[in-house]
């Protein structure tokens, strides 16, 4: 992303924005709720378009060729409505089918976010934290060379956030870089690679969860959001500290 930002009539949604990613580098944009991180997100994958700036995924823009940027990237939508009565597994086929992947690719997915026993049952009757799951198996179908993930953690249990700690870092280990943002800072300090804190569509702070540990000690991310946003100017800030 280089310049980008995001305008709508007279209000800035996002500032001139600047980020580069290595292969297999995971990227937490942390900020309470309007601070960008979803305009962002959306400018990656395609659906809105920035006001100013370029956007490339290897070398390749949204601009130049939608098809094959957006075969770059596999996105988590932080709201999604699952409809037509489909399971799981028939979900999972409908996304392989437009990329033309294999059936064995879904199998083994719903299997890696613990969906295998409930394959066949319908999606509508799946609670919040299971749909979470199962939207994040789209997103890592066809192995894209960066994951894109809106607030993957909302609703998912203690032992599935754990587990998300575990999928993104095999998703790394896979060649995959992965961005989302989260709420959640002891989520963000355990599986990213860098931390990006975000106001009012504004860059604040960002370095290495090595850097926030030697800046703030045992508090880490949390420090750095204390600093960031001290008490009694967190009005609509829902960052969760544990």
């Amino acid at each position: 992303m280089k310049g980008v930002s995001k305008r709508i009539k007279q209000q800035t949604l996002v500032e001139p924005f600047e980020l580069s990613m290595d292969a297999g580098e995971l990227v937490a944009l942390c900020g309470g709720n309007g601070a960008g991180k979803s305009t962002i997100l959306r400018m990656i994958v395609g659906i809105t378009q920035p006001s100013e700036g370029n956007i490339t995924v290897n070398g390749m823009s949204w601009k130049e060729n939608r098809t094959e940027y957006s075969n770059q990237i596999g996105y988590m939508p932080d709201q999604f409505n699952f409809g037509n009565g489909l399971t799981a597994r028939e979900t999972l086929q409908f996304y392989a089918s437009l990329r033309k992947i294999k059936v064995t690719r879904t199998e083994e997915v719903l299997e890696l976010v613990g969906l295998t026993d409930v394959q066949d049952k319908r999606v509508s009757t799946f609670s919040k934290g299971m749909q979470q799951r199962l939207l994040f198996a789209q997103a890592i179908l066809a192995k894209p060379a960066l994951v894109v993930l809106d607030e993957p953690t909302n609703g998912l249990d203690p032992y599935w956030m754990e587990e998300f700690v575990q999928l993104v870092q095999q998703i790394k280990r896979e060649g995959s870089s992965v961005i989302f943002s989260t709420h959640q800072l002891n989520i963000a300090e355990l599986a990213c690679d860098r931390a990006i804190f975000l106001q009012k569509g504004r860059i604040i702070q960002q370095g290495s969860v090595e850097y926030f540990q030697q800046k703030y000690g045992t508090l880490g991310l949390q420090g750095a959001f204390a600093e960031i946003f001290p008490f009694g100017q967190r009005a609509g800030q829902e960052i969760k500290l544990s």
